[in-house]
């Protein structure tokens, strides 16, 4: 497969598809069952759309905002709005009205493509408000009335079946519209999720992609790549997916599944049975805690049958050939006892598991690799379009982020910051000369990321550069390897490290809701945390908790003190990005006052 004779996305779709044809591409729920989009039938989709989109007046190079649930209609408009020419905005379905404003305007985006009634009802607003935005298109009816609602009556409204079938009588074929478009134009602006403030637009050419696409195949290929199927649940409007679980599946001619929801994500696994499964650390760790709960649960003799394979698995990680005779036996019996239904948990076709978008404690991924479900640390960002480094299937270092992906060239500053060149390099920042300035240096990428790169070429991640703590005694401390630690206990659902320019660290603490549920019970109390926080008995038995974590840390590292928080971190209370990050910031702004009275 030759990534680099295509020039752009959309030529990496409709070669696939003219290959393809009538195999089933798309999967989508349609009356509680799994319903199948041909190739050719997502292909004369785009193909209207894009003549539709041309139809509406967009123009090469402008841009359409795109606010979607994961569904057949969001790749078929992703690629419609980069074959006409536009450049595709994606934005978040858990985004505000206000969060929508600021990308309509500062992307000057002149349309907007949305899904349903209840996102419409957010963004409509805001593109009324928008000064370039001129229409959206409706992937369903979002208005009774046809309207719109909500003072939309000053926008063109269009119907998604409508635009196509004026797009269907036109003559325009695809081929015209894709020859002008090159591997250095600008395909996307992916906005960062904002963990650190206002977010910015990242421009990425097709070409990033591309390269992201072929080094991701040169990665896998030794999985032996063919007929392979993706679930795609992570939000498309993230880096992650949009090139892990869209692009990239398009480039090897993957079936692509479209998750009902992160709640029907058990039900949805065994349904579509994937292949290749990307996820995000949150992900992994709260189905490491509800596996180890299970288990608890069951005790008796599934217990220890587990607990054995799980033992075996991580003598074979980390000393492959270590196993004697007898352990050999007693490897083959739990392999069928209990691997095999933890591999039919995820379908049952699961050849890896990719993990992305934050940093995965090694011990988790090690947990389900020695369960029989291998896992692959890999790192990134929106800047590099976005992978840059991933463990290969065939040699997994689970402490590190694997080798630079084909294409790659990464290397380690003076500062210890991990710096990266190649296609993959976003373009910059929209309308952030400044921001631009400071990232792009000398044709590198500075990623802000502290690092390391050991004798095998593999790239260990060592902090974040700004989310260093630095207490008053001139010490370094990751913040993040201790709220690993900390949320690795089935008793703390999140944590938060918190101690910059402080003589020692403190905490705030999410308690998991099960153990929160238990102890009420138990102690004959609400569960509600606004209470349970000034309970005694509670403190105490989180107390215990942190001090079992602080016996596997240094003094500098050890949380001294501890604070509850009042209710989880989540995207709705803005203290999570859409990929389930904690936003330091919004964090310490909703509890900086109490964080700071710990000392």
């Amino acid at each position: 497969m030759d990534f680099n004779s295509w020039a752009s996305l959309p030529a990496a779709f409709y070669d696939q598809a003219a290959r393809l044809a009538d195999r089933n591409f798309l999967w989508t729920k349609v009356g509680g069952t799994y319903r199948p989009t041909t190739w050719r039938e997502a292909e004369r989709a785009t193909t209207d759309l894009a003549r539709g989109l041309r139809d509406l007046g967009l123009k090469p190079g402008q841009k359409v905002v795109l606010l979607s649930e994961n569904r057949p209609e969001w790749l078929i408009a992703d690629v419609a709005i980069m074959t006409a020419g536009g450049v595709s905005v994606p934005a978040y379905t858990t985004s505000t009205t206000s969060d929508h404003r600021h990308i309509l305007t500062d992307s000057g985006a002149v349309g907007a493509i949305v899904s349903s009634k209840a996102l419409a009802g957010r963004l409509l607003p805001a593109a009324v408000e928008a000064p370039d935005c001129q229409w959206v298109i409706a992937m369903e009816n979002v208005d009774s009335n046809g309207s719109g609602g909500n003072g939309s009556e000053s926008i063109a409204l269009h119907l998604w079946a409508d635009v196509l079938a004026k797009g269907a009588a036109s003559s325009l074929d695809a081929a015209s519209m894709l020859t002008p478009i090159k591997r250095r134009d600008t395909a996307c602006f992916i906005y960062t999720s904002g963990t650190g403030g206002a977010p910015k637009g990242v421009m990425l050419s097709h070409g990033a992609i591309l390269c992201n696409c072929m080094g991701a195949h040169h990665l896998l290929e030794q999985l032996g790549l063919r007929d392979e199927v993706f679930l795609s649940f992570l939000p498309l409007s993230h880096a992650y997916e949009h090139t892990a679980g869209q692009f990239f599946p398009v480039s090897i001619g993957a079936e692509i599944y479209y998750c009902a929801g992160v709640e029907h994500l058990l039900t949805n696994l065994a349904e579509a049975k994937p292949t290749i499964m990307t996820a995000v650390p949150r992900l992994y760790e709260n189905m490491y805690q509800r596996i180890l709960l299970g288990v608890e649960k069951q005790g008796g003799l599934k217990q220890k049958l587990f607990n054995l394979a799980l033992r075996l698995g991580q003598m074979k990680y980390r000393n492959p050939g270590s196993l004697s005779l007898l352990e050999r036996v007693q490897d083959t019996l739990v392999d069928k006892l209990v691997r095999d239904k933890m591999r039919a948990r995820f379908g049952g076709r699961l050849k890896a598991m990719v993990s992305g978008g934050a940093a995965l404690n090694p011990e988790i991924g090690i947990f389900f690799t020695a369960l029989g479900l291998p896992v692959l640390q890999g790192y990134g960002q929106t800047e590099s379009a976005p992978v840059i480094s991933a463990n290969p299937p065939n040699r997994v270092k689970m402490e590190t982020v694997g080798p630079p992906l084909k294409g790659v060239e990464v290397k380690i500053a003076e500062d210890g910051e991990i710096l990266v060149r190649g296609e993959l390099v976003m373009q910059g920042y929209w309308r952030k000369e400044g921001a631009t300035a400071k990232a792009l240096r000398d044709g590198w990428l500075h990623t802000g990321d502290i690092g390391e790169i050991d004798d095998d070429g593999y790239l260990k991640i060592t902090d974040r550069k700004k989310d260093i703590l630095v207490l008053t005694g001139g010490d370094n401390v990751s913040p993040a390897r201790i709220e690993g630690f900390l949320t690795l206990q089935p008793e703390i659902h999140q944590a938060m490290v918190f101690g910059d320019k402080r003589p020692h660290l403190v905490s705030l603490i999410v308690p998991e809701e099960a153990f929160v549920t238990e102890f009420a019970k138990s102690a004959g109390v609400a569960a509600k945390l606004s209470e349970l926080s000034e309970n005694g008995d509670f403190r105490t038995a989180i107390s215990k908790v942190v001090d079992r974590v602080n016996l596997g840390l240094s003094n500098l590292e050890k949380v001294r003190r501890f604070a509850i928080a009042a209710e989880p971190f989540t995207v709705e209370n803005e203290m999570m990005t859409p990929t389930l990050k904690i936003r330091r910031h919004r964090i310490i702004e909703a509890y900086g006052q109490i964080l700071r009275d710990l000392y």
